[in-house]
C-alpha cells in the first residue's frame, strides 16, 4: 500500500514445526510465467517483460506469481518500500518502517505456502544521519525476521539524495509451492483475518486523525501469515493462493487471471474489520471499499475444493485467533473477471481493482 493506497507484489503454532518437512519441488510444477491481473501497474510489468521466452534451466516458475521458484523448491522474491509512498515519518518510526518492509516481503513467502530461509536488506539512505537511519531500519527488519525464525543474511547500502528506500529480498523453500494458477470451477474462495484496517489507518492519517491502536498496528506491524499457510497446506488442498497486498478485489483478480476463470465475491461475506464503521464515521470512507481496494492487509486469500475447509475452520480460528471466511466461488466466465454478488443475488463486475502505483488521473 502507498500513502494514498497500497503496493503490489511481485516453528509454527499449530503447524507441527518445521523439522522433518520435505522441501523438494513437486514434479510437474508449471514452468514459465503466471498471468497477472488488470491495471496500469501490471500492464507496465507486462510491457517490461516482453514476449515470453523459455526460462533458463533451474527456473521452474518465472514472473507473475508472488515468488520465483527454482529447482529444489527454493523461492525468491523482492519487495520495495519508498518513503512518502509506502510510509511517512510522521506516521511511524523508522524501526516500524523497517519492520513492515520485511514483513511485507515475508508475506510473499506465505503466499507460496513456503518456509522462510533468510532475507537480504538493501538501503538507500539520505544525507542527514545515515548511520542512525540504517541502524533503526535494520533493527526493525531484524525483529520481523526473528519473529519468523530467520535472520538478515546480508544486503547493500547506498546514499540517496531523495527519499529513503528499503528493498528486502527474501529466500524460502517449499515442498510444494502453491501458485496463483491452480483454481478450478466450483472452488471456494477463502480469506484469513479481517480486512481494511491498514487502509483505514492511511485514510485517517491523511485527514489529520491519529488512528486508534488496533488500526495503527495493522499498518505499522503487519504479520505475514506464514504459520497459517503451513497449517492450512498440511490439512486441506490449496488450489490457488495469494497474499492481500493490493486489496481483495485486485488480488482475487490475479487469481482469476492466473487460472483463466472468473471469481464471484459475496458482498455480505467480506470480513471487514468490525471497528471500521465507528472509526471511519464522518470521514466519507466506506469500509467495504477499503477492504476491496485498500490493500496491505497481508492476509491470505486462497481457493479450495467445495467443503474441504468445513471441518477445519473452528480449529484454525482457535489456533490463530483470527477468522477464516469463505468469501466467494470460482466460476466459468470469459474475461477472467471479478464479480460482486449482493445480498439480493445480483452480480456486477467490480470496477477497477486494487491499488496501482501508476493509475492514470481520472481513473482513481
Amino acid at each position: 500500500m502507498s500513502c494514498g493506497g497500497r503496493d503490489d507484489s511481485g516453528p509454527g503454532a499449530g503447524s507441527g514445526g518445521r523439522r522433518g518437512r520435505r522441501t523438494e519441488a513437486p514434479p510437474g510444477l508449471p514452468v514459465g510465467r503466471v498471468g497477472l491481473g488488470r491495471g496500469e501497474e501490471f500492464d507496465l510489468i507486462r510491457s517490461l517483460l516482453g514476449p515470453e521466452v523459455p526460462p533458463v534451466p533451474g527456473v521452474l516458475v518465472g514472473p507473475g506469481d508472488d515468488c520465483a521458484v527454482l529447482e529444489g523448491g527454493i523461492i525468491v522474491s523482492a519487495d520495495l518500500t519508498v518513503e512518502n509512498v509506502h510510509f511517512r515519518r510522521e506516521w511511524i518510526s523508522l524501526h516500524e518502517a523497517g519492520y513492515r518492509a520485511a514483513a511485507a516481503a515475508l508475506s510473499d513467502v506465505a503466499a507460496m505456502a513456503a518456509e522462510p530461509l533468510g532475507a537480504l536488506l538493501c538501503l538507500a539512505l539520505g544525507p542527514g544521519n545515515p548511520r542512525r537511519e540504517a541502524m533503526e531500519l535494520q533493527e526493525g527488519a531484524g525483529e520481523a525476521c526473528r519473529r519468523e525464525g530467520i535472520s538478515i543474511l546480508g544486503g547493500d547500502l547506498a546514499g540517496s539524495p531523495g527519499p529513503l528506500v528499503v528493498d528486502v529480498v527474501v529466500l524460502g523453500r517449499a515442498r510444494a509451492p502453491i501458485l496463483r494458477s491452480g483454481s478450478r470451477v466450483g472452488d471456494e474462495i477463502w480469506v484469513t483475518g479481517w480486512l481494511g484496517r491498514s487502509a483505514a489507518a492511511v485514510a485517517l492519517w491523511n485527514r489529520g486523525i491519529v488512528p486508534p491502536p488496533v488500526i495503527r498496528e495493522a499498518f505499522a506491524r503487519p504479520r505475514p501469515r506464514i504459520r497459517e499457510a503451513l497449517w492450512l497446506v498440511d490439512r486441506v488442498p490449496l488450489r490457488g493462493l495469494v497474499d492481500l497486498s493490493d486489496g481483495l478485489a485486485g488480488d482475487v483478480g490475479h487469481l482469476a487471471a492466473a487460472s483463466g476463470f472468473s471469481m464471484v465475491l459475496e458482498e455480505e461475506a467480506v470480513p471487514v474489520h468490525p471497528e471500521l464503521n465507528e472509526v471511519l464515521a464522518g470521514t466519507g470512507e466506506i469500509p467495504l471499499d477499503l477492504a476491496l481496494g485498500g490493500g496491505e492487509d497481508y492476509e491470505l486469500c486462497f481457493t479450495s475444493p467445495p467443503g474441504a475447509l468445513e471441518e477445519w475452520v473452528a480449529s484454525f480460528e482457535d489456533t490463530f485467533q483470527i477468522p477464516l471466511t469463505r468469501v466467494g466461488n470460482v466460476v466459468e466466465g470469459e474475461g477472467r473477471r471479478v464479480l460482486m454478488q449482493t445480498a439480493q443475488g445480483e452480480k456486477r463486475p467490480i470496477q477497477g481493482g486494487g491499488f496501482s502505483h501508476f493509475m492514470e488521473k481520472g481513473n482513481e
